[in-house]
């Protein structure tokens, strides 16, 4: 299963710079040929790359420039942010989607190699994190991030999930380099791992931990919300490219604008396009992507983000896959903002929709959205044999769950849910009488 950008590493980054395909620099005649580096199932890059291609606004955008040339668009589907970034510096890939951790490692081989590369809009975000997840297996006694003092984890190192890990770790009071012992591999890879038994614990990205915990393969351990920083995916274009074509970069923006409004204006139905292409359920895919799943879409370069980026340097360089990054130069927001004209300042400042607990029901394209997780649990209680996904929000980080795998906590007449014991436990200690109760008892207790 192809992976999201996130999962760089040194390694990768050396790789060869092998040509794979044409570029707009390739094109003969009057014909210009566009190459598009994405990641099919990287589920938060979708407005600019899975969504956005199953649309065709790209090429509705470029038909519409009538500047002489004919355009085509080569959609290059990678599994990880390493390859893309190889190929960008090689001239081979003119625009490309990625992690921020892996942004950053494009920004640096770009510069180390004479090709720079610029952040030129934002896919999908989380501003508190909630992107990355650790899991263990359902069956581990594992409760907290600081039971894996001298487990093995896996985890891709260079992504952002890799960057959670270490900062949870760090302030669970853990040596991330000493306190455990840590396996580099791709994210299919660890969840075999982990299946096997062979590590202890998986720190991931979107999709995985979801896919995983639907699945029954897995449990979430540490959400990376708690960590309360913002993490997201953006789209890179080369420096050189963006120069010579800048109408063709507007272009691209302004069709990742309109697959944004589409996704925003049809969740469900963009939920079942992105699992079509990518054979993802669509309910896996709804939870980060949906009315209120985990990521917001948004192509503005909010200032949160950027200072994110900025934090995120640190790791990569106590890592040794990179020195000094100048994230300001990198960031370079010139052509969104004249793409998106007016409306990028109001883009700008809108806000995530705020959390709310959803319902799917079979044979709907639609969802049914409750004010507290206990009317969601009644009404499923009601109607259990028509819900295609039930979702709610953490009671204290805000990240959307699956209902049946949370951990529900009964305090009083309320019921709160939690994606990881950890949480539910904190919430246990600070209010007398609450207690954790299975998802069946808390379905009774709201019927």
């Amino acid at each position: 299963m192809k992976r999201t950008a996130v999962a760089l590493s040194a390694a990768a980054l050396l790789l060869p710079l092998s040509a794979c395909g044409g570029s707009a620099e390739a094109g003969s005649g009057s014909t210009v040929t566009v190459t598009v580096g994405y990641q099919s199932k990287t589920i938060n890059t979708v407005t600019a790359g899975t969504l956005l291609r199953s649309l065709g606004y790209f090429e509705q955008q470029l038909d519409s420039l009538h500047d002489g040339h004919t355009y085509k668009v080569d959609w290059q589907d990678y599994a990880t942010g390493a390859p893309i970034t190889a190929q960008m510096t090689a001239g081979k890939i003119d625009i490309g989607s990625m992690g921020d951790f892996p942004l950053l490692l494009n920004a640096a081989r770009g510069k180390q190699l004479g090709r720079p590369t610029h952040l030129v809009s934002v896919t999908g975000y989380n501003l508190r994190g909630g992107l990355n997840t650790v899991v263990t297996a359902p069956d581990a006694k594992l409760a907290s991030l600081t039971d894996l003092k001298g487990k093995t984890v896996s985890t891709s190192i260079g992504s952002a999930a890799d960057g959670t890990l270490v900062r949870a770790l760090q302030r669970a009071g853990i040596d991330p380099d000493k306190g455990i012992s840590k396996l580099n591999q791709q994210p299919a890879v660890g969840a075999s791992a982990l299946a096997s038994g062979s590590v202890d614990a998986l720190s991931q990205f979107v999709a995985w931990p979801g896919l995983l915990a639907y699945q029954g393969k897995a449990k979430a351990l540490y959400d990376g919300a708690q960590l309360n920083l913002p993490t997201f995916h953006g789209v890179t274009a080369r420096e050189d490219f963006a120069r010579r074509h800048p109408a063709v970069l507007e272009a691209f923006l302004k069709a990742q604008a309109e697959a944004t409004d589409y996704l925003n204006a049809h969740p469900v139905t963009a939920a079942e396009k992105v699992a079509r292409a990518t054979g993802l359920p669509a309910e896996v895919v709804y939870l980060y992507n949906g009315a209120h799943g985990i990521a917001t879409f948004d192509p503005a370069v909010k200032p949160q983000l950027v200072s994110a980026l900025k934090q995120d340097v640190s790791v990569l360089k106590a890592a040794k896959l990179t020195g000094d990054i100048d994230v300001d130069s990198f960031v370079d927001d010139q052509y969104v903002k004249k793409a998106l004209g007016t409306s990028y300042a109001q883009r700008l400042t809108a806000a995530p929709a705020p959390a709310a607990s959803e319902v799917w029901a079979r044979n709907s394209d639609k969802t049914l959205t409750f004010k507290s997780a206990k009317a969601l649990l009644a009404y499923v209680a009601g109607h259990q044999d028509g819900i295609r996904a039930a979702y709610v929000p953490d009671a204290t980080t805000g990240t959307l769950w699956f209902a049946d795998k949370a951990v529900w906590v009964a305090d009083g007449d309320r019921l709160l849910p939690f994606v990881t014991p950890d949480t539910a436990q904190a919430y246990v200690a600070a209010h007398g009488g609450a207690r954790t109760v299975s998802y069946r008892e808390a379905l009774e207790r709201a019927s």
